[in-house]
């Protein structure tokens, strides 16, 4: 006997049932049980099942002689596969026997396996409408997405609702932690290694890279899942059976196919991060391919604090690790077109180059220049916030004016219908301009605080601590790398001077004074290329 269902849904009372219906056949014909052959929760479309192979293993074996089922059905839906078993168990002698079509011939092979895969693309029809409906309402279709709860409500009719979430904030705080330290420059890996390390359990347990950053295309993984930004989108793929192996292969589905719901209570990341990690994400895959051609080496990401940004002053060529904490010259040791033979220790670089960033930006001239900035917007905020108050008053009345006007006219016997459509459209804009008026602040804007400069003060002066601290390493690193284009290191007098080029040097040159005596000892020289807007602008540490 060989008895099935499909789903884990179904009861295991099904193959109890199918078995006593087949014991009456067997009872009716005197003929005596072998074995039963069983398969719980594993759809008849696919032949990789224990119960069938056993089966069909036994039946070479000669172990039985006849096999009986309760419907063609329960043995295969698959008109391949159903075919194939009557060809194994008519090559063997074995007849099949149905309690529902009686002995099985090639008309039933025919005409039961093709109603059956009709049977099965209707139900894959219809599962899939009842699961867009439900998506059109802005439900799940299904799944369980990290960062939310299922939630199961007991309904008046006495049904369970189906595909309802809400935020699990906790869960929440990690999927924030993750974007935000992807856009700050972690890679996916190192990512997954602090979560572990921190003993925060993943969607499956542990995390790994894959988890995160997923597929852009298919929309996986933590990186790409919309839902986060109040966006559900349903239906980008679909997935075909492997005839070979049984096992579903996605295919992605064309963009009009998609559906897309916005469900704005289930945001999670505001829309400025996440444009960030979008933003970075295309960095990635524009550095990663080339017309097609993948760029060896450009997605590596960079070790050390400086890495890949250091030239040489002499031959323009770059500064790579020449052992396991020196710098030194590319061109020299590779081509020998180079006579700058002189080294720099990595930390020796990296302390000069943050200690002079500390030097700097610590710089009376540079923090009045904050302060004098700072005024001057403060001012202007303030100007127009006061020319805006005072017009909108002048504005309304005027308005007061001329509502007055119609009044008294109509007092006096004089009334027109667009008098009566005036007055409405005057009211409307008196109230308009009285709502404006009172939601507007009456308080100016908070000045700087007394210790505004202390605290600038204390925030740089930390600034190698912060690269040593996990939590803020990535970020402090993407922002100092960003404003800067390159680090040169140019001989001077037997040792290694470094030039600073980019943004930051440009922020760096408000801290010198023009006038030579009020330098700071810290500032050793600078230096501004010709046509600063047109060229990078550099400083020299």
């Amino acid at each position: 006997m060989y008895a099935r269902y499909s789903t884990d849904l179904q009861s295991d009372a099904s193959i109890e049932d199918q078995h006593r219906l087949c014991l009456r056949l067997i009872s009716g014909n005197g003929w005596t049980e072998a074995e039963t052959y069983s398969d719980r929760g594993i759809s008849g479309a696919s032949h990789l099942r224990p119960g069938y192979q056993r089966l069909l293993e036994d039946a070479r074996n000669n172990l039985l002689d006849v096999v009986v089922s309760e419907g063609l059905d329960r043995i295969s839906r698959d008109q391949e596969h159903i075919a194939a078993f009557f060809k194994q168990m008519r090559f063997q002698g074995i007849p099949i026997i149905t309690v529902a079509e009686g002995e099985i011939s090639e008309l039933h092979i025919g005409l039961k396996g093709t109603m059956s895969s009709l049977f099965l693309k209707d139900l894959a029809q219809k599962t899939h409408r009842g699961l867009e409906g439900r998506v059109r309402k802005g439900k799940s279709a299904g799944g369980i997405t990290y960062g939310y709860d299922v939630v199961r409500t007991v309904q008046a009719d006495g049904t369970v609702t189906t595909g309802e979430r809400i935020i699990n904030e906790d869960q929440a705080d990690i999927v924030r932690r993750i974007l935000r330290d992807y856009s700050h420059g972690l890679s996916p890996r190192a990512i997954a290694t602090n979560l572990n390390a921190d003993g925060i359990p993943g969607p499956r347990g542990t995390w790994g890279a894959s988890t995160i950053y997923g597929n852009h295309q298919r929309g996986t993984g933590v990186l790409n899942n919309e839902l986060y930004v109040g966006r559900l989108v349903w239906n980008r793929q679909r997935y075909i059976k492997d005839p070979n192996t049984g096992k579903r292969q996605a295919r992605l589905n064309s963009p009009d196919d998609w559906i897309i719901e916005e469900v704005p209570d289930l945001r999670i990341v505001d829309q400025s991060l996440w444009d960030a990690v979008k933003a970075r994400q295309l960095e990635t895959r524009s550095s990663a391919t080339s017309e097609g051609i993948k760029k060896l080496g450009r997605t590596k990401r960079a070790r050390h604090l400086f890495s890949g940004m250091l030239k040489c002053g002499c031959c323009g060529g770059g500064f790579i690790q020449v052992g396991k904490q020196y710098y030194g010259c590319a061109n020299l040791r590779n081509k020998g077109t180079c006579s700058n033979r002189l080294t720099i220790k990595r930390d020796e670089l990296e302390n000069r180059v943050l200690s002079g960033l500390k030097d700097q930006l610590l710089h009376p001239d540079l923090i009045a220049e904050f302060v004098r900035a700072y005024q001057e917007e403060f001012n202007r905020l303030a100007g127009t916030v006061r020319r805006e108050r005072a017009k909108a008053e002048r504005d309304l009345a005027k308005i007061g004016r001329q509502i007055t006007q119609i009044i008294d006219a109509i007092a006096e016997g004089m009334f027109h219908t667009s008098m009566k459509e005036k007055m409405t459209d005057l009211e409307a804009e008196k109230a308009r301009l009285e709502t404006e008026l009172n939601s507007a602040k009456d308080e100016s804007p908070v000045l700087l605080h007394p210790s505004l400069a202390e605290r600038y003060r204390a925030q740089v002066t930390d600034l190698a601590d912060a690269l040593d601290d996990p939590s803020a390493c990535a970020e402090v690193t993407t922002i100092i790398r960003n404003l800067l284009m390159e680090i040169r290191l140019i001989p001077d007098g037997g040792a290694l001077a470094i030039e600073l080029v980019g943004e930051l040097a440009g922020l760096l040159a408000l801290g010198v004074s023009r006038n030579e005596k009020s330098r700071p000892k810290a500032a050793c020289s600078l230096k501004m290329v010709a046509g600063v807007g047109f060229e990078p602008t550099t400083f020299r540490l």
